[in-house]
């Protein structure tokens, strides 16, 4: 079936209907308002004169990046699996033999083993694998904008496509003359610019459909319809060079009488047709989903800081009216009798100030105006106010590392303690993380075909021989697990190392690897001096 624009806009157009409707101010409004509040522009709109200072603590910013860096602080490790295969420690030690042979330049061919020695050695190869996509797609930064995407606006998306013309460094014959193109290319998705086909239906691979808008230039827009038709309805002079047009990627299944489906996709503008109907040659929807806080039956996530801004506002007037308090009653006005005194008066320190008359001229001459201190008042309500917000949204002093570090393990406690509300934020991060990896594992099987996928482990780099269309009919699964080891500071790190290197549990070469980054400027060309060395059996020189 083939959309046209004019259908596509049309439930565009619900979207952003319902979009608006969400909450009191729309998510659209809502969300550039707690944008705002995050980076700290928290006055805005706000009727004040420029006269009195206008002072802003924080603390929906501090909240949020304490939470996001949590879930960022520990190595993400993603183990795939393949449903109904059963992998036994027997199985597990082929797997390390057949890597190790792989490694060092002999052939083997999957094909030929046993079915779940095969299978095995597939997902042990794909985690690796993982890994080196993630860092290709800089996966790190990516989970980074999702998070903050999702901590302002409620939901995060991460969208993986296939781009035919990605580079890969492989060729498909051994003269090196074929160069193999096209690979997975991962973007972060700002929730605005995701339609829900059901926003009731949580579930992504659920959705009858959906619309991702963008926005791109004529002139970019005119190309991408000349690379899929040599004619194209879009016209380029319609618009002006710095003018930015709305284009609509439109994902949906459709299904044939057995019930199979396939996903196709779509690109249109308003009013043409950029890129006609394509298969996109997997079956999942291509985005995985981050609600920071869920809706019941809602597509869309709810956002923390739409309901710390009453919290934020009322700090910043009260800390704003102790600082006006303290500058008022510090810098009291002056009221000065103009009879007595004709000369300019300022409020320098030591200004001498002469006056002609008798003793009660002079002490009629000059008078200050005490307005009353409310300044312990103020902060007397905002202290509290402060702490009991950091502390009900899971950021207290120990967590936030605000207390003196008199006894460690203590302090490590009531960290672990602060980040037990974070245990369902963390599941569904892990969650998120494991859709991610699905669906570049079903780009792997659908879309690689024969080519060697890059692994690096502790035998080297090496390249294993992939057929992804021996895998297509496998259920494979992905478990992230990230450690939550508890978080030390350089200090403590270095004092742990200290204590290590004096009673000999470790050398020299082991105590310098493991140092805090940045304390020895070119530690890594010390290491390799260290390594060349003459080192004896403990590692000593």
């Amino acid at each position: 079936m083939n959309y046209s624009p004019t259908q596509i806009f049309s439930e565009y157009q619900k979207g952003v209907e319902f979009k608006s409707s969400i909450g009191s101010r729309g998510l659209y409004e809502q969300n550039k308002i707690n944008e705002r509040f995050y980076v700290g522009d928290q006055w805005y709109g706000a009727k004040c004169s420029n006269e009195r200072p206008l002072v802003r603590h924080n603390i929906i910013k501090r909240i949020g990046d304490y939470k996001m860096s949590v879930l960022l602080s520990g190595p993400i490790s993603i183990s795939y699996s393949a449903e109904g295969v059963p992998e036994t420690l027997g199985v597990r030690d082929k797997v390390t033999e057949y890597r190790k042979t792989l490694s060092s330049g002999k052939s083997i061919s999957a094909a030929q083993l046993p079915d779940n020695e095969e299978v095995s050695l597939v997902m042990s190869a794909l985690n690796d694998y993982q890994k080196v996509t993630a860092e290709r797609l800089k996966l790190g930064i990516l989970a980074e904008k999702t998070l903050k995407n999702a901590y302002i606006g409620g939901t995060g998306i991460i969208y993986t496509y296939w781009d035919p013309s990605v580079s890969t460094g492989l060729y498909a014959d051994d003269t090196k003359t074929v160069a193999i193109k096209g690979d997975i290319v991962s973007e972060a998705l700002q929730i605005e610019n995701v339609y829900f086909g059901d926003p009731y239906t949580e579930d992504i691979q659920k959705q009858p459909y959906i619309i991702i808008a963008t926005k791109k230039s004529a002139d970019e827009i005119y190309r991408e319809a000349l690379r899929y038709s040599k004619t194209t309805q879009f016209d380029v002079n319609e618009f002006s060079p710095e003018e930015k047009i709305t284009v609509l990627t439109r994902l949906w299944k459709e299904y044939d009488e057995k019930g199979n489906y396939k996903i196709y996709a779509c690109r249109v503008t308003e009013k043409a047709v950029i890129r006609e109907k394509w298969d996109i040659g997997i079956r999942l929807y291509p985005l995985a989903k981050f609600c920071w806080e869920t809706r019941h039956n809602s597509a869309y996530g709810d956002s923390e800081v739409t309901y710390l801004i009453p919290n934020q506002i009322a700090i910043n007037r009260m800390i704003t009216s102790g600082v006006w308090s303290a500058m008022t009653t510090g810098m009291p006005t002056m009221v000065v009798n103009g009879d007595i005194i004709d000369g300019e008066i300022t409020n320098d320190p030591g200004q001498i100030v002469k006056i002609y008359g008798t003793s009660d001229d002079v002490a009629n001459a000059i008078r200050y105006v005490s307005p009353p201190d409310n300044t312990g008042n103020f902060l007397g309500v905002v202290e509290p106010l402060i702490n009991d917000t950091l502390a009900q949204n899971g950021a207290n002093a120990a967590a936030l590392g605000d207390v003196n570090p008199d006894n460690t393990s203590a302090i490590i406690q009531l960290r672990n303690a602060a980040k037990l509300p974070l245990a369902m934020l963390e599941t569904r991060y892990f969650a998120f993380l494991e859709e991610v990896s699905r669906i570049w594992a079903e780009f792997w099987v659908m879309q690689y075909g024969h080519r060697r996928i890059k692994i690096n482990d502790q035998n080297g780099v090496w390249y294993l021989d992939f057929d992804g269309q021996r895998y297509r009919d496998l259920i494979i699964s992905a478990v992230a697990e990230i450690s939550s080891g508890a978080s030390f500071s350089d200090e403590t790190s270095v004092s742990v190392l200290d204590n290590l290197l004096s009673k000999g549990a470790i050398t020299p070469l082991q105590y310098i690897k493991r140092l805090p980054k940045g304390m020895i400027p070119n530690i890594s060309e010390l290491i390799k001096e260290m390594e060349v060395s003459h080192v004896d059996s403990k590692g000593n020189l």
